[in-house]
């Protein structure tokens, strides 16, 4: 129904918040925090994250953390956010765990701590949570926190892949690549390209830039497009 009729679904769902419904008051949260269906209004989007959250959601604790990391209706505090986020991944959320573990491996809010964040991305990994399973292997490709595991890291690449992960996507098509599976490598890198957002493309396409294969050159043309048009719109 959210799709069919924005406008509509977002009344339902704001009458049902209002009666108390918990999910309902999740998903206002994030419908307010879009202006999906309703006027966006991010301060009142944290607080019916909130309201959610003080009553055992874990995603709308999730969301709360993203605000306060991303400075969505109010000032920015990474501090904040790494509170959340920990709440939330110690009661099991894998995208807790992922945005958690990202603010410990950049040290924003929190002292960097990389064998932290890579248990972190372990556990939302084996929860199968995908963009999770990228920066895993890529500990263990680069042997950061960690000895160095080429086969594992190939793995969770992999997983992360066809777990619809288009970073995931980037990782395993450069690793198939290496291998001379260059035709395998294209099918990845489409869909990367398919699903990838500016900054990614922006990143991928001056990578892809530097490769010998002619049909990869041509991929990074695309990205170059595709970040053009993104950009632009």
């Amino acid at each position: 129904m959210l799709e069919e009729s924005p406008a509509r679904a977002a009344q339902a769902i704001l009458m049902a918040a209002g009666e108390g419904v918990l999910e309902a008051q999740a998903l206002l949260g994030q419908i307010l925090l879009d202006g999906h269906g309703i006027a966006q209004d991010q301060p009142l989007a944290l607080r019916w994250f909130g309201i959610a959250a003080g009553q055992g959601h874990l995603m709308a604790r999730n969301m709360l953390g993203r605000c306060h990391e991303h400075g969505w209706g109010r000032a920015a505090d990474a501090s904040i956010a790494a509170q959340h986020y920990r709440i939330a991944a110690e009661a099991g959320l894998d995208w807790a765990m992922y945005n958690l573990a990202n603010l410990l491996a950049t040290g924003r809010g929190v002292a960097a701590d990389h064998l932290q964040a890579m248990a972190l991305y372990q556990r939302a990994a084996d929860a199968g949570h995908a963009k999770s399973m990228n920066l895993l292997g890529r500990y263990l490709e680069e042997g950061q926190a960690c000895p160095a595991n080429p086969a594992a890291a190939r793995d969770w690449y992999r997983r992360s892949a066809e777990g619809g992960d288009f970073r995931g996507q980037f990782s395993y098509a450069a690793v198939l690549a290496a291998e001379g599976r260059v035709d395998d490598a294209i099918v990845w890198l489409e869909k990367a390209l398919t699903g990838g957002n500016l900054n990614f493309l922006r990143v991928a396409s001056q990578t892809l830039a530097s490769a010998t294969d002619p049909r990869i050159q041509a991929l990074a043309q695309a990205y170059a497009h595709r970040c053009a048009g993104l950009q632009n719109t």
